[in-house]
């Protein structure tokens, strides 16, 4: 195992808002972002556009994460294969994966459904490290917002994997 690198990444699924109820599908998009500790800085990134089998995008989807179903047609690829290509370039069960919040079980899910292995054993939820650090047990707070607490500048568009990936790493790498 690995632990001077952890590789954050964040996951965009197919959703929808009906009646005011948020819901989610299958997975569109995994990003990524390594981190090496002791450097101290990103090594690597990556996103991966995900072909859904069942599920299609939504109008909502699209304006939530800007990926439309042109660019998943043209993009995506099964889970089967972004699996095997997030282990080719970052590691499968020699890495620590890490996301704010528990996008593992969703990534296991459907792995689980699609009858694929998931890609790494080790995880680290980043939102509970986050609150038991800085004493907010009781307490919910996004990404977004905990990187703001801690005068980490956000860059880009939110509801990206991409992006989302790149700036919980900037998060990881003070926190860690």
């Amino acid at each position: 195992m690995n632990h001077n690198r952890i590789v954050c990444f964040d996951l965009e699924m197919c959703c929808w808002n009906e009646n005011g109820v948020g819901t989610t599908g299958e997975i569109i998009e995994i990003g990524l972002a390594e981190i090496d500790l002791v450097r101290g800085e990103i090594v690597k990134r990556a996103q991966y556009y995900v072909r859904p089998e069942h599920d299609e995008v939504s109008l909502f989807c699209v304006e939530l994460t800007g990926i439309t179903p042109r660019k998943i047609q043209k993009q995506g690829r099964p889970l089967s294969s972004v699996i095997q290509s997030m282990i080719k370039n970052f590691g499968g069960a020699n890495k620590i994966y890490a996301s704010w919040g528990r996008d593992d079980q969703i990534l296991a899910r459907e792995c689980q459904e699609k009858g694929i292995d998931m890609p790494f054993r080790e995880f680290l939820n980043l939102a509970t490290l986050y609150r038991m650090k800085y004493r907010m047990k009781d307490k919910r707070i996004g990404h977004r917002d905990a990187q703001q607490a801690l005068d980490i500048e956000w860059e880009g568009r939110q509801h990206s994997g991409y992006v989302d990936a790149y700036n919980l790493a900037k998060l990881a790498l003070r926190i860690l």
